[in-house]
């Protein structure tokens, strides 16, 4: 984007931010404000960077290291079963294999349009070496759902054609759990 470009987004952003001031809405204020700092590239990484994965959180939340700073990252279009506010059914065996698949590793980040949710956790693409892109495997092999949240909606047709086959194939969640699609997952005692 050229600098005038940039410019005037910023303004408008922030004209954005009193108007959600005025309105009394802090947490949409702060949205804002973070994408006003991303365009002007302070205190939040690049679209496409490097990372390590320092930890896992659950099935579709990482702790990882960018330039000697840690960020949460929420996987854009994944829906993990909970593990850590509320144990829900295949809640444990997403966050495991999630530790399995990226925990230690370096990784590739792909931004699609929002920088962060509203708690602050940057939403990326996550991609293995061999370039797998984690959001997929998760999907296809039955330890989250697929769930898009315009307008990061990129690869919803890939993690929507994830879901059929991991759901034709029974595998995961779709064989352990009583009733994976439905909004509400069923908790899984003992």
């Amino acid at each position: 984007m050229r600098p005038l470009g940039v410019a005037v987004l910023v303004v408008l952003l922030f004209l954005g931010v009193l108007i959600q001031l005025a309105a009394g809405d802090q947490v949409g204020a702060e949205q804002l404000l973070k994408q006003i700092a991303a365009l002007l590239g302070v205190g939040v990484p690049s679209q496409d960077e490097l990372a390590l994965v320092k930890r896992v959180v659950d099935g579709d939340t990482i702790v990882v290291e960018i330039g000697g700073k840690e960020y949460r990252v929420r996987y854009i279009g994944v829906d993990a079963p909970e593990s850590t506010t509320r144990q829900e059914c295949f809640g444990r065996e997403a966050t495991r294999f999630n530790r399995t698949l990226v925990e230690g590793q370096t990784v590739r980040l792909e931004r699609d349009v929002s920088e962060t949710d509203r708690y602050g956790r940057l939403l990326r693409y996550v991609y293995l070496s061999n370039g797998e892109m984690v959001n997929e495997v998760i999907i296809r092999e039955g330890y989250a759902l697929a769930r898009s949240f315009p307008p990061d909606v990129k690869y919803q047709d890939r993690f929507r054609e994830a879901e059929r086959e991991a759901k034709q194939k029974r595998r995961g969640l779709w064989r352990s759990c009583p009733n994976p699609g439905s909004v509400l997952w069923l908790p899984r005692w003992g």
